[in-house]
């Protein structure tokens, strides 16, 4: 039977980490919280685990998860080599919503399915996550939904879809939004788009050189067009464009404490 924990309250966040990490070493699967999406997660060493984790999503060896971890230094060892392309996205995005594609380390005994010899690597902008890695070690992680349902943004979402497959939910409250990491894959020449996510195009531009596919591009600078259309339309109704009035007033759909319309709290993966 499942356990799950109000991370909120000390004493449970206390008794959950020390739970899911006892149950993570086991073999068993967690529930965590990150910067982007709720995550599902196990011992990235113990293939038994991971094929657990895969069967709770409903995905094949076709699909292996990436791997959080809790500081740089973890992630460096599980790779051959770390590109200067790599070096400086980590820099800049790590932790936070990046996730990138390196040849897996050769001497290391693992199997997190059919990865061709690679590894998807992040490391999550979000306390809790990274407090349990760092007791743990790196760990399998995927979003914590069944395959083609919605990421869950909650421990009751990812409950609700995963259940007793899973032996420790660690609650940490609403996650931020249902966008996941972008994933970039650094195994060839020039860095490669492979799924986009938090982190745009143009962020990443900043930092190295990257090829996009073509569509991709399309799509945003299509996201961008109906963004600043979008900004044109509030200005001309005397709404300013970043969504306030301009007599100080609140602006429509807004709390007047500055509060979100909806109510949830900002908050610190990614899991996925």
């Amino acid at each position: 039977m499942s356990a799950r924990y109000d991370c909120t309250d000390a004493a449970q966040r206390v008794t959950g980490l020390a739970e899911a990490a006892a149950s993570l070493r086991k073999g068993d699967l967690a529930v965590i919280p990150t910067d982007t999406v709720y995550g599902l997660a196990a011992d990235a060493f113990m293939p038994p685990a991971v094929t657990s984790l895969l069967a709770a999503k409903g995905r094949g060896r076709q699909m292996p998860p990436p791997v959080l971890v809790g500081t740089v230094r973890a992630a460096t060892a599980l790779v051959e080599d770390l590109s200067a392309f790599g070096k400086d996205l980590i820099d800049e995005f790590w932790p936070g919503g990046l996730t990138l594609v390196m040849r897996a380390n050769r001497n290391l005994i693992w199997d997190l399915g059919d990865t061709k010899g690679t590894v998807a690597v992040r490391m999550p902008l979000h306390e809790l996550a990274l407090e349990l890695l760092k007791e743990t070690g790196p760990l399998a992680v995927s979003s914590a939904n069944r395959s083609g349902a919605p990421p869950a943004t909650t421990a009751a979402d990812a409950e609700a879809q995963l259940g007793d497959a899973v032996a420790v939910y660690l609650d940490g409250g609403p996650c931020s939004g249902d966008v996941p990491s972008t994933i970039v894959d650094l195994t060839g020449v020039v860095p490669k788009l492979l799924r986009r996510g938090v982190i745009s195009v143009a962020r990443l531009r900043e930092v190295v050189t990257l090829a996009v596919d073509d569509e991709w591009l399309e799509d945003e600078a299509a996201v961008a067009a109906d963004g600043m259309a979008a900004a044109g339309t509030a200005a001309s109704d005397g709404t300013a464009s970043d969504g306030t009035a301009p007599d100080d007033g609140p602006a429509d759909g807004a709390e007047s404490d500055s509060t979100p319309a909806d109510g949830t709290p900002g908050n610190g993966a990614a899991a996925g």
